[in-house]
């Protein structure tokens, strides 16, 4: 079992991930984490930040592909949005309570 600093701090990595500007660094730190860790907690947390991570990017394809009908463009700044606030509001909760894994409301999960 880790403890409780490794927790937080691993926990609020794999939400903070994706504010790292290379899509294979900021996908990769939670796959590593997940592989790394034998926390549950922190495994919990690096699963939801990929199926975020996820659906971000399906998200951001048909909202592309929206564009040609003029309505991509809100839902698009609607998504950066939702991409910025998130996972700030993720890291500020498992910071709080490191003892339960942060679910993101609105997203599909995969994982």
């Amino acid at each position: 079992m880790e403890t409780i600093a490794q927790r937080k701090l691993l926990s609020a990595l794999c939400h903070g991930a994706i504010f790292f500007s290379s899509l294979f660094i900021s996908v990769g730190i939670p796959i590593v984490i997940l592989f790394v860790t034998d926390d549950p907690v922190v495994k919990q947390n690096a699963r939801e930040s990929l199926n975020l991570h996820i659906n971000l990017y399906i998200a951001a394809f048909v909202f592309v592909l929206l564009c040609f009908v003029i309505i991509g463009f809100p839902l698009l700044a609607i998504l950066a949005i939702f991409s910025l606030v998130m996972p700030i509001i993720a890291i500020v909760k498992v910071l709080e309570n490191e003892n339960i894994p942060y679910r993101y409301p609105f997203i599909f999960h995969f994982f």
